[in-house]
């Protein structure tokens, strides 16, 4: 005969219910603290995820230079005469001296002055009285420890306050088949003020200039001045970066090269190297980005701002 009410230790547990039996429930806030620890498992790994995709996957697949290996060697961005990291280096162009400043006047660029107390005297009565000034000079930069070889600007207002202005600096070592090469700077001068971490007075540039890279070039192509243009990478792909007066800047961080055509000679038509497709796949990510970086918000010229 059995019992009903015998113990059975193989049965199932007594039920909350039963009388005698005492329930210990988990505080809530042990439930709270196990998904905030998983929460930060999860935001660590994303971290390091994102630290290893952007800094050491995405630059190696995102650089190219099978067009000009000799580039792999070549500096990304200017310095100032502080040493500050200044504009980035977008575009070159392989020619001799004449062929450079030829090609130049006829895309309808200046050559700007030298850096003296005449010129310096000049474009500050230009810009305080909107006059023009065409041959305005620019301030040094430095690449190869050395301030920029030529300097030509193309004004875009009634004084040397807004101009599109490039810097070029020679390179023999970066060069092709024994003709140099020059490495340049192409920015764009949206005011005058003060540099944002000297102090001292300075052109402010505008953010985008992967547009002055890319105009500069199409305008030496219009007038038949290149005979083949390509890419390869330059400072690389950049959201927010600053050059040395502490202006903005975004880049898809390519370094455009035209080979200039000799002599009087002119090609409508020059050849354009392909990118590899991993280059092509960056670019259409970019061209997703760079809507979002020009709806934000610009910075008011120092001259207008209250």
């Amino acid at each position: 005969m059995t019992d009903e009410h015998a113990e059975d230790p193989g049965g199932p547990a007594a039920t909350p219910d039963a009388p005698g039996d005492v329930v210990v429930a988990k505080p809530p806030h042990s439930r709270a603290r196990r998904w905030s620890t998983r929460a930060l498992k999860i935001l660590a790994a994303s971290l390091v995820f994102w630290l290893v995709l952007a800094y050491l996957i995405a630059p190696f697949f995102w650089t190219h230079y099978e067009h000009h290996p000799a580039m792999v060697e070549a500096p990304r961005t200017t310095v100032t005469a502080q040493g500050i990291p200044g504009d980035p280096l977008n575009v070159g162009l392989i020619g001799t001296k004449a062929e450079l400043v030829l090609a130049m006047a006829d895309a309808e660029w200046d050559p700007a002055d030298p850096v003296t107390l005449r010129s310096s005297l000049e474009i500050a009565g230009s810009v305080l009285r909107g006059k023009p000034y065409p041959d305005a000079p620019v301030s040094p930069l430095f690449v190869f420890g050395r301030k920029q070889d030529l300097a030509f600007e193309k004004p875009a207002g009634a004084s040397a306050k807004r101009r599109h202005h490039v810097r070029f600096w020679e390179s023999s070592e970066l060069g092709r088949g024994g003709v140099p090469l020059w490495i340049g700077a192409v920015t764009f001068d949206r005011s005058v003020g003060l540099s944002h971490r000297t102090g001292q007075i300075t052109h402010h540039i505008g953010p985008d200039v992967d547009a002055e890279r890319d105009a500069l070039i199409a305008g030496l192509r219009e007038r038949g001045r290149l005979r083949e243009i390509y890419q390869v990478t330059g400072v690389g792909a950049t959201l927010f970066g600053r050059n040395g007066g502490g202006d903005a800047y975004y880049t898809d961080g390519e370094l455009t090269i035209g080979v200039l055509i000799a002599g009087d000679r002119r090609d409508q038509a020059p050849a354009t190297l392909d990118n590899p497709p991993v280059i092509w796949f960056k670019e259409q990510l970019w061209s997703v980005v760079k809507p979002m970086l020009e709806s934000l918000p610009a910075p008011a010229p120092e001259d207008e701002q209250p």
